[in-house]
């Protein structure tokens, strides 16, 4: 009686193991989605600056979270098959997946907030010689569209300030036509409005381009940086169920293998 009742109580375990790994798995596939989703955006949403920055982190960052939310949702569904079909194989093959993409969360995680650290001094070394060294000149194409879409979005003038055109290549040659500041600068782009750096005509805004810039993509490193460690150690959880499911399927095989030698 004892002996029936406790495998009766097994199977009511595993079945549970099962259901709780079935809602696990669907809730992973979700956050994988999210994952992809928010690296997706981050890229996506005003790309433009990346090449701004004097490193690829932010973007390798936005990369990586890609990748991980692909692979989670491919896993999520490589979970599903594996509790169906009870086979040890496939859930090590699940559980290694797990393990794979808690490690890549992480590392986008912490770099993120690594990148974060540092991000005011990189942008203050480099973004005012970016732009007064590259904007407009030959094959910089993609930094001036940049450079001008950050002005006009932000509305602002100059990586600290409107006065810090005056130091750029573009604005001493004879191809700025005596302009004082980019026309990107202007509050209404009109041809030659750049002749005049006056309050009523361009955007004069505390701590410039830089302050908006490093404001933007610090917000974008933190929403980076909170769902890869998060979802990471949402994992965890995920962990503890595949170890206690994959056990208990080894210990049900180890006592029929025994009852049948029997």
């Amino acid at each position: 009686m004892s002996r029936h009742y406790k495998d009766e109580q097994d199977d009511w375990i595993t079945v549970c193991l099962k259901y709780l790994l079935f809602v696990f798995n669907f809730l992973f596939w979700v956050g994988g989605a999210a994952v992809m989703a928010v690296g997706i955006w981050t890229l996506i949403d005003k790309s433009d600056y990346l090449s701004l920055l004097a490193s690829s982190t932010f973007a390798v960052s936005a990369y990586i979270l890609i990748f991980a939310g692909g692979l989670v949702m491919i896993t999520g569904f490589l979970g599903c098959c594996a509790v169906i079909r009870e086979q040890r194989s496939c859930l090590s093959m699940y559980f290694s997946c797990l393990l794979l993409i808690f490690l890549i969360e992480l590392v986008a995680g912490l770099l993120a907030y690594v990148y974060y650290q540092r991000l005011s001094d990189e942008l203050k070394q480099h973004l005012k010689q970016t732009m007064t060294e590259n904007y407009a000149q030959p094959g910089k194409d993609l930094i001036t569209h940049a450079v001008d879409r950050l002005q006009q979005d932000f509305k602002c003038c100059g990586s600290n300030n409107a006065s810090d055109w005056q130091y750029s290549v573009y604005i001493s040659s004879p191809e700025a036509e005596n302009r004082v500041v980019p026309d990107s600068c202007c509050k209404t782009i009109t041809p030659h409005c750049g002749l005049r750096a006056h309050p009523s005509n361009i955007y004069k805004v505390e701590g410039g381009c830089i302050t908006k810039l490093e404001q933007f993509l610090a917000d974008h490193l933190l929403i980076i940086g909170a769902v890869g460690i998060g979802v990471a150690c949402l994992q965890v959880r995920s962990f503890i169920k595949v170890c206690i499911f994959i056990t208990k399927l080894y210990c049900e095989m180890k006592l029929s293998e025994e009852f049948f030698l029997l």
